[in-house]
């Protein structure tokens, strides 16, 4: 059976330059959508059909010293109308512009769209956020306009490549959108069916447009793999390196993501260190990098990383271990201390930082984080040899510290089961 297509979106076609046939008349959001609507417009299908409007669930936030000061919401729709129309993205620009923006406040936007944007309205999209560098927008799609047309695929990856993050609604998208958006009348949200295969189709496509080689992880993967017990759970299992990490402007806004795992003669810190290097960061603005790792660094790997932190003030890099890697031997704990002497902040993973990893890494389907066994007690044991570790009293000679940072692979007689 051929797959459902959506039509062009009322408004315009793909030629139609500039999004609107003219200037449109700013119109006021409204408050929220009803019910029929949101399950309607906003069901994540792969091919839509009778689908010709486009929605826009908004949140703005004002950020002073970093932190939320004030928001607003609401929801635009396509302006169809032949003497006035506009799309929805465009709609919210025209109202941003002439209500809201001042150019001596920091702004993050947060779109929630029933339809990716398409060509002319990421373009446009595009150019205001590089004339108003105050701005940070935040892009979450229901489904993805014309995904298999070049034209539409290079809309988001313009968006992409102008700072403007984008993204898949999942399940929590939804919740969080029929909460604060949708006239429920205190009735819970009822995911469809589908949801979340489609939403993992989306995913996959989005990830192919945009050439991002992020990956969420599976839950079984983050709970065996990041799990701080003493010994794994499952005998056969063996334990490997993950690398989960957010690179943040100090404002808070997430300039990139992602996670790497250890391959044969390139360690996950590495590969990590090699990715934030290709980005190129402005030297003059401060950035903000924390690392999530299933194993504390290597001494080989501690000393890439504090080569790579080292002269570049404008980096703040943060790492949080599930566990300490061989850490009763003194060579692994001289890396440890070099990190710490380097000013790279080490700490152990604790239920905070589990459940952040959860959220950000992972493909948890809007579950929330259930703890294992114990989680809290294996953190505070860990987190005490740790600052043994980097105690000043078990600092010998750490002057002479990186002499003894060999390269390579330790001992094989050192290895065991739960290696990296």
């Amino acid at each position: 059976m051929e797959p459902q297509r959506p039509r062009q979106r009322a408004g315009l076609g793909l030629a139609s330059k500039g999004g609107c046939s003219q200037r449109p008349r700013i119109r006021n959001p409204v408050e929220r959508l009803d019910r029929q609507t949101f399950s309607f417009h906003f069901r994540n299908l792969r091919y839509a059909n009778g689908r010709n409007c486009s929605y826009l669930c908004y949140q703005v936030e004002r950020l002073k010293h970093c932190s939320p000061d004030s928001s607003d919401w609401g929801v635009f729709q396509n302006q169809a109308y032949p003497e006035n129309r506009c799309h929805a993205e465009l709609c919210f620009l025209s109202w941003f512009r002439s209500k809201k923006l001042s150019p001596y406040e920091q702004y993050h936007i947060t779109w929630f769209l029933s339809w990716s944007p398409c060509l002319s309205c990421a373009e446009q999209v595009a150019a205001f956020l590089m004339e108003n560098r105050n701005v940070r927008l935040s892009i979450f799609a229901a489904r993805l306009y014309y995904f298999w047309k070049p034209e539409c695929q290079r809309g988001l990856r313009v968006l992409h490549h102008q700072r403007a993050s984008v993204r898949i609604m999942s399940f929590r998208e939804f919740k969080y959108c029929w909460k604060n958006f949708v006239y429920n009348q205190g009735m819970p949200f009822k995911p469809w069916k589908k949801l979340r295969k489609n939403y993992q189709f989306l995913v996959a496509k989005l990830q192919e447009i945009l050439g991002n080689t992020m990956n969420l992880l599976k839950t079984k993967i983050f709970k065996q793999q990041f799990g701080n017990q003493h010994r794994v759970p499952q005998p056969r299992y063996r334990r490997k390196t993950y690398l989960c990490y957010q690179l943040k402007q100090l404002d808070g806004f997430t300039l990139d993501k992602g996670c790497f795992r250890n391959k044969k003669q390139r360690h996950a810190e590495i590969r990590f260190i090699d990715k934030i290097t290709s980005l190129n960061l402005d030297p003059n603005q401060s950035y903000e990098i924390t690392c999530y790792v299933t194993w504390s660094p290597c001494p080989t790997c501690a000393r890439e990383l504090v080569d790579f932190i080292n002269g570049q003030n404008h980096l703040s890099l943060q790492i949080f271990a599930s566990r300490l890697y061989f850490h009763w031997v003194k060579l692994f704990q001289r890396g440890l201390q070099q990190l710490q002497a380097a000013q790279v902040s080490v700490a152990v993973m604790t239920r905070s930082e589990f459940e952040e990893c959860w959220e950000e890494f992972v493909d948890n389907q809007g579950m929330p984080f259930e703890s294992w066994d114990k989680l809290e007690q294996y953190s505070e044991s860990i987190s005490r040899r740790l600052q043994k570790i980097l105690s000043p009293s078990n600092w010998n000679n750490l002057e002479n510290s990186f002499r003894d940072l060999r390269l390579g692979s330790p001992s094989p007689l050192l290895l065991r089961s739960d290696s990296r």
